[in-house]
């Protein structure tokens, strides 16, 4: 059967002729300020790639199963399908929630605990799960997990399960307890030691825990949750070797979890660049088996995304953070409950999440396709350009001596405290959108009280339960890094306005020209609703006499004068004269007459460069509201 090469008439158009054309619709414009996209992480993302943006790209040329593993090692792209259990106070009960999931399409179990598991925990906790049928993952307080680890290889025996079969982790991780409490014990590390040792008769038991994920719900960027996580990662290799361990017994304990955040693009380049990063990490220990290169990723979706507020939202937020999870090719998926942030689990949260990677997998047939990705020219770009960031990060804490020390200098604390910082500008100055907190919010929607006294306390309580599993306590060795949401300021603001008794109204003064008039009636509605007050909006007033009757009529607290800035020399003066100090006259927009009107005592405005976050606590203090 002959072939044809499709478009084979249209001659070729090189990169040149592309960026001719490019730089005369410009128009003079700077190209780099009007189409390059500079990410948080750094990384310059330009308008378009094409195919000879791959010739640097070194491993394009590595298949399924080869060194590096950018495209996994799986000859599928089948995940696990995991959700997490509160095991803290009822085992009983979370057993009952596990076999139901078990159930319902789970196949990876979360116990999450505090403190110890004892053997009738145990027996309680597993009673009717299959240890070498189901990922069981206990995740909780455990500095070492070598206890853990011995009555699990005890239980399995008793329960007859084949040991070689029995797949499980143990999220022994101190350096995540280091980093999000500030404290490690000196005998952390032996005791790591111990808990792989402990673990020799089950052979695919993961029992060292490297959570990059902490650093991304700090406020982290993407480069610094890998480089990070890399950092910790070889900070195991490191000081279990020179404990007397291989290397290949130490790499096929170590699970990593990262975080799927909102960046869709960047998060698949993530987790491709993870696998390569960490397989010429493990390499250059020189281990006897290529498989201990292999990195294990479990991944879960972003919990710094979520919001309270339009908390159904969440759910288009863990879809897309889960099928980004899902096309990198993590081993493992856990997609959290919309309302985790400020509800205990239901079964209607619970039900959601998991059918959300579900559906992917029964319906869109995500696990189909190895590495879909692959080839592509933006995101094979992507994926070199996050490595070499995070590499060069990675070489960073190195060379202050490793993961421990750099923690210790604040070197870490550093690093996230700016991208932390940026990240709550940019929300607060709306560069970074939180759908329905910052910007579109739903101008009707209140938190009942039992909601409200719920926010406000997971946002009071401590972050981690603080235990250590020798019954010492740890050693404080830096300032530890504080999990938060990036919604918490906006939720809090709308929060006074709630608490507050009041609900002060803005009502949208428009006249003049309709297009500018609804437009920026539009931006100020959103811009006020976002803390809670009442929005009155009105099509287009005849004049500025009728708008301001209407205004005086409503007993308006906030007046917004909409329209062109042709017509606010004149007209904002005319408003501020009939309102005669009656509500806060604020001007939408930044017009060209702002030095004129400010001459003559209009000093509120609002616009695209406001500081949206500051602006309107500026207005809560002058409304009354504490």
């Amino acid at each position: 059967m002959p072939t044809e090469k499709l478009f084979a008439e249209f001659p070729p158009v090189s990169t040149e002729q592309w960026e001719e054309v490019i730089t005369k619709d410009l128009k003079g414009a700077d190209y780099d300020k009007k189409l390059v996209w500079k990410t948080t992480e750094g990384v310059a993302v330009r308008p378009y790639y094409r195919a000879e943006n791959l010739r640097s790209v070194k491993h394009v040329n590595a298949g399924v199963g080869e060194f590096p593993y950018v495209r996994g090692a799986k000859n599928n792209n089948s995940w696990l399908v995991r959700q997490t259990y509160c095991a803290c106070t009822d085992k009983k009960k979370a057993n009952a929630q596990a076999l139901d999931g078990l159930m319902k399409g789970v196949n990876s179990l979360g116990f999450c605990f505090e403190g110890k598991l004892d053997d009738a925990d145990l027996d309680v906790l597993l009673k009717g799960i299959y240890l070498d049928a189901v990922e069981v993952n206990f995740v909780g307080c455990t500095c070492s997990g070598t206890g853990l680890t011995q009555k699990l290889t005890a239980y399995a025996k008793k329960s007859g399960a084949k040991l070689d079969e029995v797949a499980a982790s143990i999220d022994a991780d101190p350096l995540r307890e280091m980093t999000t409490k500030g404290a490690l014990a000196d005998d952390a590390f032996d005791r790591l030691k111990n808990a792989v040792v402990a673990a020799a008769e089950l052979k695919r038991l993961r029992n060292v825990g490297v959570s990059g994920a902490t650093i991304h719900n700090a406020g982290g960027t993407a480069v610094q949750e890998l480089a990070f996580a890399l950092s910790m990662g070889n900070e195991y290799l490191a000081q279990l070797t020179d404990r007397g361990l291989a290397v290949d017994e130490v790499a096929r304990r170590l699970k990593f979890t990262f975080a799927a955040g909102a960046s869709y693009f960047i998060e698949i380049a993530k987790i491709r660049a993870a696998r390569m990063l960490w397989a010429n990490i493990v390499r250059a220990y020189k281990p006897e088996k290529s498989c201990a290169e292999r990195m294990k990723i479990h991944a879960v979706t972003s919990a710094w995304n979520q919001t309270a507020y339009d908390a159904y939202v969440n759910m288009l937020r863990g879809t897309t953070e889960a099928m980004s999870a899902a096309i990198a090719g993590a081993d493992s998926l856990e997609v959290l409950r919309f309302d985790k942030a400020f509800k205990k689990s239901s079964e209607f949260s619970n039900r959601v999440a998991r059918n959300t990677q579900i559906l992917l997998k029964e319906e869109a047939h995500f696990d189909q396709v190895v590495d879909p990705a692959a080839g592509s020219y933006y995101i094979e770009t992507l994926t070199q350009s996050i490595a070499e960031e995070a590499w060069k990060l990675f070489k960073q804490v190195e060379e202050k001596g490793g993961y421990v020390a750099a923690f210790k200098a604040g070197f870490i604390q550093e690093q996230v405290s700016a991208s932390a910082q940026k990240h709550d500008s940019n929300i607060a100055t709306r560069r970074e959108t939180l759908l329905g907190t910052n910007q579109y919010p739903n101008f009707t929607e209140t938190l009942d009280e039992e909601l409200r006294s719920s926010l406000a306390s997971k946002e009071k309580a401590p972050t981690a339960c603080a235990c250590s599993c020798n019954g010492d306590k740890p050693a404080q060795v830096g300032e530890p890094l504080k999990p938060y949401r990036g919604a918490q300021a906006f939720e809090a603001l709308r929060l006074k306005t709630e608490n507050s008794g009041k609900r002060p109204q803005a009502f949208m003064l428009t006249f003049g020209n309709l297009a500018m008039c609804r437009a920026r009636a539009q931006f100020a509605s959103n811009f006020f609703a976002v803390a809670g007050f009442k929005v009155t909006d009105n099509n287009c007033f005849a004049s500025v006499d009728e708008g301001a009757k209407a205004a005086l009529a409503a007993n308006a607290d906030i007046v917004v004068a909409c329209s062109s800035d042709d017509e606010y020399a004149a007209g904002v003066p005319a408003i501020a004269e009939k309102l005669g100090g009656k509500g806060i006259l604020v001007v939408a927009g930044d017009p060209a007459c702002k030095e004129e009107l400010q001459g003559k005592g209009i000093s509120h405005f609002i616009s695209v460069r406001s500081n949206v976050l500051e602006t309107l606590k500026g207005y809560q203090k002058e409304l009354g509201i504490a």
